[in-house]
This record gives C-alpha cells, structure tokens and sequence, in this order.
C-alpha cells in the first residue's frame, strides 16, 4: 500500500493529519505545483498564527529547508489547499520542502544509498506502516528525543502514539495522532433501492454488528451478475482487525504472532463463511484485481451500485467531488462510511490504525527543522479543527453527516489503537502474510481458499520462526 502525492495533498488540505495510504503510482511523482494551489483564507491564515504564536513562541531557525524522501511530493499540489501544518511552516519559519523523489519499491534502497553517502534527508513518511521497527534496527532513522520535547503540554495528546513506536527506549516516530486505516464506504442510494438499514444510523444505535453486516452482503451479491458485497484492495485486513487484535502486533518491543488468538480465530470464521456466500468481488478472475483497471476511479462499481460496501482509508473519499465520483455524488449526499462492524459479542468498535506522523533520518542536516516542523503539525492538529472542517465543507462538499462520522472514527482509533505490524518487520514476514495467509479465508481462488484452522497449521510455525528470528536480531542490536 502506498501513499500518493495527490492523496496526501487531498488529505493535507483537509486535515492536520496526514496519515493516509493509498494505492500509487510513480506518475504521482510530478514537480512543484506550488503556483497552482489554492490560497488558505487571510482569516484562517491569521488563526494560525495566533497559534503558531500561542504554542510555538519564539525563536528562527538557521536552516529553513527541510529534505523529504518518498515517492510523493509533500508540497500541495494543483487545485489544492494550501493545509494547515505547512501553511504555519511557512509563516512562522519560512519553511520550505526539498522534495526527492523516488520509486515506492525503491525507497528503503534509495534511503539507505543516501544514508551512507553521507546526505541524508532529513524526513520519511511512516505512514505506511512499514518504516518501524525495520529502519531503526537497520539504522536507516534516529531518535526524536534530542529535539521534540515530547513531554511538553503540546505534545501531551500524542504520548499514547509515539510512546507506540520506542526501540531500545528511545521513540523514533513523531506521530501526531492514529488515524484511521480504514473505513467502511457505502453509497447510500444502493442501501436504500435494496431496503437495507443505514448503517450510519445503525452504528449510532450500537447495532452495527458482524451480523447485519453479513446479512446485507449475503442478501446483496450476486457473482453471476457482478454484483458484490466487498470489494477494494484492503477488506482483508480491515475485516480481520474488526476483532481488535492484529495478526502481527508489537507488545513491549517484541513481535508477537496472533494468529491463534481467539478473538482472530473467531473473525477468521466469519471471513471464511462470507466467502462461502461469494461475497467477494471475484478478483481471481479478473487479472487479481478490483473491480476495473487502473484507469478507473477509486471506488468504481460503488456509483454504479455493483459493490455494497468498500472498505478504504478515510483519503479515497477526502477529495474533490470529481476524484470521488467512482463511488457517487457527494453533493447530492450519496457517499458516506463507518467503521468495520463491530463482533456481536463485543462492546467495542475496533478502528485499524496507522500512525499520522514522520521518522527523522540517520544524520539528516537539519533535525531543528524537522522538530519544528513536527511541532507546527502538533499546533495545528490541536487547534485548527474549524479550519479544516470549513475545508471540507467548502472544497469536498462534505455534509455534516459525514464530519460528524469522521470524528468519531478518528475518536475510536485514538480510544483504542490497534496497530499491525505485519508489513513493518521484514520483507519475510510481509511476504509471507501478503501470499500465504491474511487473504485466505477471502480468497476467490478456490485452490487458496480455506478455514482459518488450516492456515493456522500449515503457516503458523513459519511465521513463529520469523517472528522469533526478527526478536533475536532486535535483542542483538539493541546490545
């Protein structure tokens, strides 16, 4: 799963937080598209600055330019909002960011190159859920401890985030805040015509259950006519955390394998007898992919009502009307999401997280940069809400129903955290969790389809011994 910079320049201009992943491409990598922004409001730009003043105080800083590495472009780009955190950058430093760019799947390769030249950048996104522990074993990233005083009252509301990502005692990831790995998108016109419930309105009676869920995807699809319940490129995974335990998590600074847990065993069940239904788009037989090509947009079959329910982080839908029409009219109120059902036995939604923050790099040239940068981010995060939703509102034509959903998603994931680590470790276990198990229980591929109980025989031992290979190597390093 990558990040894009059109995504991430969507979800900047609506939000503080940016921690979004998104299926990319190395087209996203366009130049400075400064010029064609769009100017935040004087109004705005004032509150920011009473802000960056209240929070922040005083004092400059001798290098202003920060290095970012990734395979998109941290500047806003054509036709959006110049966001809050970078707008504070500016007008208080005036910052700016060095883009260098590189290919998703060269990153770490590109990363470690320069790490070792001796020019370093100066930030990487975590974003991905795959930068930590890796990179700090490796000594791609360095502690933040020496330059954000994560203490502070500012950053107060964020110590359950970063105090989530510490190695060998020292805490490696500036995360603002979890954000919402997932959400569950609907198009509220293919609810109605099929004379389900809201699931909004569910939700806000607490009966948004596995079970409805089933029932409204078993009544909906129909394989024969392409008709899905679930479609997307990250159900799998969102399905599975609904339990509230990852498969692979990080307790205490060690891995842990949970694929035997019984809150996993008991979701896994439900996932294999969705299938059983043909819930699925049958992406086995549509070159393993979503519905549609590449060309197509996100959410496509969704607008069309082809596909029920689309599970996708909160950046498929915070963008303009016309990047989200694959899954409806947003003025016309057709969009709208919630979290992944909840267990019919459990009391709690769980919400997938990922980290809304940045990793400082091995010997980057202006760590002072970067910690007020990150600063700016945790200013604006805790004071410019009404910022950001007149942003929506204005520019993505969002409804209030839609607001109000977001942040009780965004309440949720910040309650109750849940991280997965799966992707984070080792090329290993990612590939070994991407091939051989995460998606078995879901899969249209009939020679791969099958119960959690065989996963779990013919896969845990392996994933035990990576698991238990990756302690080691932490153990050692962290001598």
């Amino acid at each position: 799963m990558k990040i894009t910079k059109r995504v991430l320049a969507a979800l900047l201009a609506l939000t503080m937080c940016a921690g979004i992943s998104a299926c990319g491409s190395d087209a996203d990598k366009d130049g400075d598209n400064s010029a064609k922004t769009l100017d935040m409001k004087e109004e705005d730009k004032g509150a920011l600055n009473d802000i960056a003043n209240e929070k922040l105080g005083d004092g400059d800083l001798a290098n202003t330019n920060l290095k970012f590495l990734s395979h998109w472009d941290i500047n806003p780009g054509a036709g959006q909002i110049v966001p809050p955190d970078i707008q504070m950058f500016r007008d208080k430093y005036n910052g700016t960011f060095e883009y260098i760019p590189t290919k998703w799947e060269d990153r770490y390769i590109d990363l470690q190159k320069l790490v070792l030249g001796g020019d370093s950048p100066d930030f990487f996104s975590a974003m991905d859920m795959d930068a930590f522990p890796k990179g700090a074993i490796k000594g791609l990233f360095q502690p933040i401890d020496p330059y954000i005083d994560l203490d502070s009252d500012l950053w107060a509301p964020a110590k359950s985030t970063v105090d989530s990502f510490v190695f060998n005692g020292d805490h490696y990831v500036a995360g603002v805040q979890s954000y919402p790995q997932y959400v569950c998108v609907y198009n509220k016109k293919t609810i109605e015509e099929n004379g389900f419930e809201d699931p909004a309105e569910l939700y806000w009676k607490d009966q948004w259950t596995w079970s409805k869920f089933t029932e409204m995807c078993v009544a909906f699809s129909d394989r024969a006519s392409g008709k899905a319940g679930i479609d997307g490129d990250w159900y799998t995974q969102a399905l599975n955390d609904s339990c509230g335990t990852p498969l692979i998590s990080l307790e205490n600074g060690k891995i842990v394998n949970n694929m035997d847990n019984a809150r996993v065993k008991q979701v896994q069940k439900l996932m294999y007898e969705l299938e059983e239904n043909e819930v699925c788009y049958d992406k086995y037989n549509n070159d393993s992919h979503r519905r549609g090509t590449e060309a197509d947009p996100r959410g496509y079959g969704m607008a069309t009502h082809e596909t029920l329910f689309y599970p996708i982080g909160l950046w498929g839908i915070e963008d303009s009307p016309e990047n989200v029409a694959g899954f409806g009219d947003v003025e016309a109120g057709d969009i709208m999401f919630v979290p992944m059902p909840r267990l019919d036995d459990a009391g709690t939604y769980y919400v997938t997280a990922r980290v809304d923050g940045y990793l400082l790099c091995k010997d980057a040239p202006n760590p002072e940069g970067f910690a007020a940068y990150m600063n700016c981010r945790m200013a604006s995060l805790t004071d410019a809400q009404a910022i950001s939703e007149n942003q929506m509102r204005e520019q993505y034509k969002w409804n209030d129903d839609m607001i109000k959903m977001r942040s009780e998603v965004i309440r949720l994931v910040n309650e109750h955290p849940l991280y997965d680590f799966q992707d984070a470790v080792n090329e290993q276990l990612s590939n070994t969790m991407k091939d051989s198990v995460r998606d078995v229980t879901l899969s249209t591929n009939k020679a791969m389809y099958a119960d959690w109980d065989t996963v779990i025989a013919e896969q845990k031992a392996t994933v035990d011994a990576i698991v238990e290979d990756a302690n080691n190597n932490i153990d050692t390093d962290a001598k």
